[in-house]
């Protein structure tokens, strides 16, 4: 008997398992009640949708029993969410309704599982693809700092690091496709390792991702997502080049892209090469171009029983290292060896600054990754696998009687793995439990050094539920997770690496071992008090280990000129921090507003230290550039984010769009000099006024017209001692965009032409967040440092290929 009713059991498992469920039903528009050609049907959690047929029609097929989020998307209709229950053969009908802002994302992935953003408590945005289009930008981090209470730390055009609300470097978590970018994230010298056009969507997410994450999310998450597979029987691809006049950029991608049996794939190229750019102060500013390639894509089963995926990436980029030393006279100068054999300084010449050369100090970054991602479907529940592995290899050169022979050589080997399982439903609770975490190790392969060699290890377990009640959704989580760092000696004589037994050398590095560990948790509700206004609450505690350049630093960095010390003793920072939102949503205006207050523990910041004389304190009199040591207090960051937008009926067309911006970081107990924390973003106010037009003619369709003000207010809060940082003026900028898709006479999408100009007015001006505002002074002028990218205009067509049609079957 007892066998028999096991046997009965396995048996109702797989019938449940492997039971045909589908869904379907019709895509109307509310305004003609007639079917929408091409509309998307998604269920972002199994990564599987499908297209409507001719009369609106879909049909999704092989799909797992259980509650899924699904999303309904159509250009000139705003996006819908519903969760839906599929058991057996589900029918859905939706209806949409017209609307001009229907580049808005509704839907987060970035938490548990996916997620409608007016139901997560903790502030987030996300930027799409069309959006991303319709900008110019020189790099995936620089295309979202539009975004208010997001920033970056800057050195040229190429090298971008997102800040959110103020917190920067490793207290930012960049993930890509879900799984954490690992690349030496502390250095001021490189950027985001990821192709932008490969990006289909950035999710931000606002407030600490200690829970999910572990280590390294204190600010928020930055989750780059590449698109999702292609309907049933879709083959299709595209093509992309890019021209931007102000350093010549040029840029180029092709894609290629199918689902065949629920076997799907993508395979994009891309590339970029520019030269020098431009201001109106200091005019072509020698060194800063650079050129990037990048191989991606994936290759994936999707089945009744879940998916299958393995992604992967080869990204390579040659960058400049802009120095701005000049002469008197105020020209940009360069290392050069003399007839002698000696190395002297040179004044650069028109063809050094003209083309697409790329000069003395430079750096190589190859990036390369694999991920294998799965998600499995047992019944009501649900296992998710991920396991990755990235390659960062970093070179400087610097030597101009050897160009070829590095200076500096990070080699960085990382393996990630991340394990979810969602638990049935239960009383209306979803509950999420994991465990994630990584080895690496770094090797240094070079004749320089900055860093030590280490091996680090980290592991943390999670839970995570949420619940909905009526208007009410609750969620909340707890996580603990611990980190190992373990680094080598180093002994050098004459600058090469030997025993500690040879006579006469002196220890760069001294080995330590640190271990580090703390918990993470946060509870948030959002509320409906009626259909239009929502409000938010949300409370979390961080957690970040010390980095390897804050434990271990004892070197020169040539990018940001400073010599940086570490210090071993260093503790984990800790953070606590209270969101506060509402939104109020009607036909005529849209307002988001949050506050937040981040209290933080142990903040790890750089000092400039002083000499006894007073002046620079030199570590090495042969390169002298001042130093800095790495300490500790506590911190206190505060400010928030305002976005009005009206689009007044029945001109839904129109947008007049203001944003503003602010957070103010304090040291706790301080005097004034010390008062305020480092890279903190000046306060922003953003106006943009924009048309959409979904019709101009018959070869005309999806146009927009935009204009924008871009202004950033003085920043006269910041780290005085020592002259770490300087006042800041305010400056102004205007930006204009427009595009359209070129279509046939009967609609068939040609191409798509994007035409924008930064900087309109051609506006000399340093941001604060700009490490090369701190370059050596011009001479002729006084002015310190070399100015930001002057104007700017940027051509963009994106012509689409159609190998195969999307079926309404999945």
């Amino acid at each position: 008997m007892k066998k028999l009713l096991l046997a009965t059991l396995a048996l109702l498992a797989v019938h449940s398992i492997y039971a045909q469920h589908s869904l379907k039903g019709k895509v109307t528009g509310k305004d003609t009640q007639a079917g929408l050609i091409g509309a998307i049907v998604y269920l972002p959690d199994l990564k599987k949708g499908a297209s409507t047929n001719a009369d609106g029609s879909y049909r999704l097929s092989s799909l797992p029993k259980g509650k899924f989020l699904v999303e309904i998307r159509y250009i000139g209709y705003a996006a819908t969410v519903v969760l839906v229950t599929v058991n057996g053969e589900k029918q859905a009908d939706f209806a949409l309704a017209p609307s001009a802002t229907e580049l808005n994302e509704v839907v987060v992935t970035g938490v548990s599982a996916a997620t409608e953003i007016k139901r997560n408590p903790v502030p987030t945005t996300i930027v799409g693809r069309d959006i991303l289009l319709q900008n110019t930008s020189t790099n995936i981090i620089d295309a979202i700092t539009r975004q208010p209470g997001v920033a970056q730390v800057s050195t040229g055009p190429a090298i971008s690091k997102p800040v959110i609300r103020g917190l920067s470097y490793n207290r930012v978590l960049t993930l890509y496709n879900g799984v954490r970018q690992e690349g030496q994230q502390w250095g001021d010298e490189h950027g985001t390792e990821i192709d932008e056009f490969s990006v289909d969507r950035v999710e931000i997410i606002k407030g600490p991702g200690s829970l999910m994450y572990g280590s390294d999310g204190l600010a928020g998450v930055i989750n780059i997502l590449t698109p999702n597979p292609l309907a049933e029987g879709n083959i299709t691809g595209n093509w992309l080049t890019q021209y931007q006049t102000n350093n010549g950029q040029l840029g180029y991608s092709a894609m290629t892209a199918g689902t065949l049996k629920g076997i799907n794939w993508l395979v994009r190229a891309s590339g970029k090469n520019a030269g020098n750019y431009r201001n109106a102060n200091d005019g072509l500013v020698y060194n800063s171009g650079f050129r990037e390639t990048d191989l991606n894509g994936f290759m994936g089963l999707s089945k009744k029983w879940g998916y299958t995926e393995l992604h992967f990436a080869s990204f390579d980029q040659h960058l400049a290292i802009t120095e701005g030393e000049r002469d008197k006279l105020g020209n940009f100068t360069k290392p050069a060896v003399e007839s002698n054999g000696e190395i002297d300084t040179q004044t650069v010449t028109d063809t050094d600054l003209k083309g697409y050369q790329i000069g003395i100090p430079n750096q190589r970054i190859r990036h390369n990754r694999l991920l294998l991602a799965n998600n499995f479907y047992f019944g009501q529940s649900r296992l998710v696998i991920n396991a990755g592995y990235q390659l960062s290899e970093r070179k400087e050169f610097g030597d101009p009687l050897n160009p070829s022979q590095f200076g500096l050589y990070f080699y960085l080997p990382t393996f990630n793995y991340d394990v979810k399982y969602f638990l049935p439903e239960l009383d209306g609770w979803k509950t999420t439990v994991g465990v994630s975490g990584m080895h690496q190790s770094n090797e240094n392969k070079g004749r320089e050094f900055l860093i030590p060699d280490y091996q680090l290890s980290d592991i943390g377990g999670f839970a995570f539920a949420h619940k909905s009640f009526g208007r009410l959704d609750l969620s909340g989580g707890i996580r603990y997770d611990q980190r190992k760092v373990t680094t080598q000696d180093l002994f050098l004589a004459n600058d090469v690496h030997v025993p500690s037994t040879t006579p006469g050398a002196e220890a760069k590095f001294t080995g330590f071992s640190g271990k580090y560990g703390s918990y993470s948790g946060s509870v948030g509700a959002t509320y409906g008090l009626t259909e239009q206004f929502l409000v938010k609450a949300n409370i979390a505690r961080g957690y970040r280990a010390p980095n390897m350049a804050e434990l271990g630093s004892n070197g020169r960095h040539e990018g940001s000129f400073r010599y940086e010390i570490g210090d071993p003793a260093l503790k984990a920072e800790t953070s606590l921090q209270t969101d506060l939102g509402i939104t109020f949503n009607t036909q005529h205006i849209t307002v988001e507003a949050s506050v937040f207050n981040n209290q933080m523990q142990q903040y790890i910041f750089a000092q400039r230290l002083r000499s006894v004389a007073g002046g620079d304190s030199i570590t090495n009199p042969d390169e002298p550039v001042p130093t800095y040591r790495y300490g500790q207090s506590n911190a206190q960051l505060t400010g928030g984010e305002l976005t009005i937008d009206i689009h007044p009926h029945p001109l839904d067309w129109l947008h007049f769009e203001n944003s503003f911006s602010i957070v103010r970081g304090q040291h706790a107990g301080q005097p004034d000099s010390t008062k305020y924390l480092p890279f903190m973003p000046a306060p922003r106010y953003q106006s943009e006024l924009r048309a959409n037009v979904k019709k101009v003619s018959s070869f005309l369709s999806n146009s927009f017209f935009k204009i924008n003000l871009d202004h950033f207010f003085d920043q006269n809060q910041y780290l005085k001692e020592n002259h770490t940082e300087t006042h800041t003026p305010g400056y102004t900028l205007v930006n204009l965009g427009l595009g359209s898709d070129i279509t046939t006479h009967n609609g068939t999408k040609l191409c798509s032409l994007y035409l924008s100009v930064n900087n309109l007015f051609d506006v000399a001006y340093q941001s604060h967040l700009s490490r090369l505002k701190y370059n050596p002074e011009n001479p002729a002028t006084g002015r310190m440092g070399v100015f930001n990218m002057g104007r700017n205009v940027s051509m963009k067509l994106v012509v689409p290929i159609t190998f195969r049609k999307p079926s309404a079957h999945s």
